[in-house]
């Protein structure tokens, strides 16, 4: 009995903490505890055989709003009903896992061995498992659960700075996903203009040939001595922009200056001529969420430039309002 007892006392605990991590909620330590030691003493109620009238759906979901306005208080009915919805999915998630582990590591025999048909022609179920293993996938499943939910809500917050990228020079107009970095402040020390920086793959067809495959390992100083010996369209927009990495000294990165760029994040289009395109020679995204990292002056910059034109057309021609 104390065994179950402690067993239980850590299932509670764990489903009350995941809950408040679901919700986002700070919980205080003795009320967490308090909240876990009522949700074991219930299952200890089993083996009193005076309390088998408790054993109906009412009394568990009443222990359950017992258990969550300890651990969470009661600060509104919404708030309330969002937390309790929120710790039945867990149970349900948590349940379901252990389920699907202990048939997935059944053979045949064993399942077709829990099969009975009842007198009235109806088929029932015998469910027989073990203690330990319960306890053990329990805590995997939730765990597991855990990283599936943190690596949702890490997708979900970078997909808040993603945004539509189209650079054109030219005829010709290159877009891919771009993602805003906040603390980019690459800038060409002379025109003092932001650095955009994007994947060569995009530019691969313009650029030329001999320097396929040669941008991510080689100095690009070196690739522009080159052209000396074979015409590039758009030689005259090249730049070479210094920076310096991550415990490394300075380098230079190969840059080029478009016509415009245009970047479109959570449908407001920001349209600028000041900046440089950076290419670079590996992969920005392990996953290809993005090709190119938006400087932020890029969407400051054009932003107060908008604001600026509307403010003069608006002094120029003042709205009627009928």
């Amino acid at each position: 009995m104390d065994l179950i007892f402690l067993t239980n006392l850590c299932i509670d605990g764990a489903l009350i903490g995941m809950t408040a991590w679901m919700r986002k909620t700070k919980l205080v330590w003795w009320r967490w505890l308090l909240s876990a030691i009522v949700g074991a003493l219930y299952v200890v109620m089993m083996f009193v055989p005076e309390f088998d009238f408790m054993f109906t759906f009412l009394i568990k979901f009443g222990f359950s709003l017992v258990m969550l306005t300890i651990a969470f208080g009661f600060k509104g009915l919404q708030a309330f009903a969002r937390t309790l919805g929120t710790f039945y999915v867990i149970n349900f998630v948590a349940a379901g896992g252990i389920l699907g582990v202990h048939y997935m590591l059944q053979s045949s025999g064993e399942l077709f061995n829990g099969i009975w048909f009842t007198a009235s022609g109806g088929m029932s179920f015998d469910l027989k498992i073990a203690f330990w293993f319960t306890f053990i996938v329990f805590f995997a499943v939730l765990f597991l659960f855990k990283a599936v939910q943190s690596s949702k809500r890490k997708t979900d917050r970078m997909t808040t700075y993603l945004g539509k990228v189209e650079v054109c020079i030219d005829e010709v107009v290159i877009s891919c996903t771009g993602l805003l970095d906040t603390g980019n402040q690459l800038t060409d020390p002379l025109s003092r203009m932001p650095v955009m920086v994007m994947e060569v793959s995009l530019w691969q067809d313009m650029l030329p040939a001999s320097w396929k495959g040669r941008l991510k390992d080689e100095a690009p100083d070196n690739l522009i001595l080159e052209l000396d010996q074979e015409s590039f369209q758009w030689q005259d927009r090249l730049r070479l922009v210094p920076y310096r990495g991550i415990n490394k000294g300075t380098a230079f990165m190969l840059a080029m200056k478009p016509d415009r760029v245009k970047v479109t994040m959570e449908e407001t289009c920001y349209e600028t001529t000041r900046v440089l395109i950076g290419l670079d020679g590996g992969v920005l995204s392990s996953d290809g969420k993005y090709q190119a990292v938006i400087h932020p002056e890029l969407v400051q910059d054009a932003a107060s430039a908008q604001s600026t034109a509307l403010s003069a057309g608006a002094t120029e021609k003042p709205l009627n309002v009928v």
